[in-house]
């Protein structure tokens, strides 16, 4: 690791301490919402975010404003993340 990226690092990492102390805000805060019908049937599946992207077709991006509910999945996106809930052997053969 260059010396450069390293107290990039640890920059971030004493930036981190400070916020967890309230002695810092953050820039930006992301909350996934674990009731999140996305979020459930990805995590029940066990599958990265980019592997379950890959199984439903979808980018990474996409699935990310999913789960940050950012967007919701709509018409055929919103069919295939039950039938993926109700058989994930179907969903599970495709991202290996």
């Amino acid at each position: 690791m260059s010396r450069k990226l390293f107290d990039k690092l640890e920059k971030s990492l004493e930036e981190a301490i400070q916020i967890r102390q309230g002695k810092l805000v953050a820039s930006r805060i992301t909350q996934i919402d674990p009731k999140n019908d996305v979020v459930r049937v990805r995590s029940n599946l066990g599958l990265s975010q980019s592997k379950f992207a890959t199984a439903l077709g979808i980018s990474k991006g996409t699935l990310q404003n999913w789960e940050q509910g950012r967007r919701q999945p709509t018409g055929p996106a919103k069919i295939l993340l039950k039938l993926a809930e109700k058989h994930p052997e179907w969903l599970l053969e495709t991202a290996h």
